[in-house]
C-alpha cells in the first residue's frame, strides 16, 4: 500500500491540529499551512474531507478556524487515513468473494487477507493522541531547557 500525499499530509495537518488546539483555542489553516509547509489551497481540500467525516469541526467567527471534532484519544490513524484514501487495503481481494474469476480457487487471497489485516490493525491502533505525545517528546529532544518538556 502507497499513500498519497493526502493521507501524508492529512495525518500531519491533523496531528499539528491537536497539538496546537489543546487549549481551546481554534486552528487556522494558514498557521498549519506555514508550520507544516503545506499549501493553504490543498489543506483546505484536505480539512474539507476531514469535516465531512466527522474528524473535524470548524469554529467561526474571530479566533474561529478549526479543531478535533472528538478527542485525541478517539480518532485513530486508521480513520484519517480512510478519509482521506477511501480504502487502505494493499490488496482488494482478501475477504471479498467476487474479485476474481478464480476466487474460489485462489490460495493467495489467505496472504491478501492477512496483509490488509495487518495494515488495518497498526493503523487503528495507533491514535492521534499517541502521535501528539510523539511529537512531544521529540520537540523537547535537544533541548537545553527540558523543564518545559516534563509530565
Amino acid at each position: 500500500m502507497k499513500l498519497s500525499t493526502k493521507g501524508r499530509y492529512g495525518l500531519r495537518a491533523i496531528i499539528d491540529l491537536a497539538l496546537n488546539s489543546e487549549n481551546g483555542n481554534a486552528v487556522c489553516i494558514q498557521s498549519i499551512s506555514e508550520r507544516q509547509n503545506i499549501s493553504e489551497s490543498y489543506l483546505e481540500q484536505l480539512v474539507r474531507k476531514l469535516r465531512t467525516e466527522g474528524l473535524v469541526k470548524s469554529v467561526r467567527g474571530a479566533g474561529g478556524g478549526y479543531e478535533l471534532a472528538r478527542p485525541a484519544e478517539k480518532i485513530s490513524v486508521g480513520d484519517v487515513l480512510r478519509a482521506l484514501e477511501g480504502s487502505i487495503e494493499a490488496v482488494s481481494c482478501g475477504d471479498d468473494e467476487g474479485c476474481c474469476d478464480q476466487a474460489d480457487l485462489c490460495v493467495t487471497r489467505l496472504v491478501w487477507d492477512r496483509v490488509n489485516k495487518a495494515i488495518e490493525g497498526a493503523v487503528d491502533t495507533v491514535t492521534i493522541a499517541q502521535l501528539v505525545e510523539e511529537s512531544r517528546k521529540k520537540q523537547c529532544m535537544g533541548k537545553v531547557d527540558t523543564k518545559s518538556c516534563a509530565n
